[in-house]
């Protein structure tokens, strides 16, 4: 006897990628917000001579602590700089140090953290008692010991993060791997006769990276206060380099005299770090199956 379409269970189908998306949008109207602030960012990065209305480092003595104007939309240093050029390269500087502390830091934990997950035993146990020691430290007071050690630059700044963000990533992904190992399609690889080096390029390190883009994302906005605020304290970047955290710190001099001096590159660092940790909510909303009931 045939059996009726409308008694067979019905199998659920796969959500689309657009229609997802449309969910988190509709769920987090602001990671639209943040969506927004970061294409005006990439814009910055890309093009800061088209937003740009000045040469940012064109010394005018005449024109010192101009206030806000049409001819100069943030006012002018001590120095008579455009203020608003200025936090222009500073945003692209500061976005550009922000990348390389994430790519560097998630690249060697990624790394460390699939062959310590991998291959267990004394590597395992070495990687993961150094990355004890370094996240036992607060990031910022060690940040600032490893610059004072190799002196205050810039780059130096960006490689003290990157040295304090690695643990992280290295233990998220440990303990990835350690769960994807477990899974029959890895024992199926290993038995057909996989080399290692397949089987954690192919199969584990795939199906351990979405926690680290979501990780990744959340610590951009992070990456650019901490680098600015190693070059508040003197340690970061050096004058006449405009980056956010300098112009501020350079700032904070002539707050009663020339409050627009330290106050709109402290507002784009707010912005910034408000518009990427927005997106970066709704990429984990996007990519995490226990956050949108999968």
């Amino acid at each position: 006897m045939p059996i009726a379409a409308e008694t067979l269970p019905r199998v659920p189908s796969a959500v689309p990628g657009w229609e997802r998306a449309r969910r988190v949008v509709r769920r987090h109207p602001l990671a639209v917000f943040g969506g927004l602030v970061l294409g005006v960012l990439v814009a910055v990065v890309l093009l800061p001579g088209v937003f740009a209305t000045h040469d940012p480092f064109a010394l005018r003595a005449e024109d010192k602590h101009l206030p806000p104007s049409r001819a100069h939309w943030f006012g002018t240093d001590e120095l008579g700089r455009d203020i608003y050029s200025r936090v222009v390269y500073g945003t692209r500087l500061s976005l550009l140090s922000a990348l390389g502390v994430v790519a560097l830091s998630s690249v060697s934990g990624t790394l460390l953290g699939v062959v310590a997950g991998y291959q267990a035993g004394v590597f395992d146990m070495v990687a993961m008692r150094l990355a004890d020691i370094f996240i036992s430290f607060p990031a910022l007071i060690m940040a600032m010991a490893i610059v004072s050690f190799f002196g205050p630059t810039l780059v130096n700044a960006m490689l003290a993060i990157a040295c304090i963000w690695w643990p992280q990533y290295a233990r998220l992904v440990r303990g990835q791997v350690l769960s994807v190992r477990e899974h029959p399609y890895i024992e199926a690889a290993v038995s057909t006769g996989a080399s290692r080096a397949r089987i954690l390029l192919r199969h584990i390190l795939p199906n351990s990276f979405v926690p680290v883009f979501i990780k990744a994302t959340l610590d951009f906005g992070y990456a650019i206060l901490l680098t600015a605020s190693l070059s508040f304290l003197g340690l970061g970047a050096q004058p006449p380099s405009p980056e956010l955290g300098a112009l501020v710190t350079a700032g904070r001099v002539y707050l009663l005299t020339s409050w627009w001096y330290a106050t709109f590159p402290g507002l784009v660092i707010f912005l910034a770090v408000l518009g990427l940790n927005l997106v970066g909510d709704g990429v984990r909303d996007l990519l995490d199956p226990a956050l949108r009931g999968e």
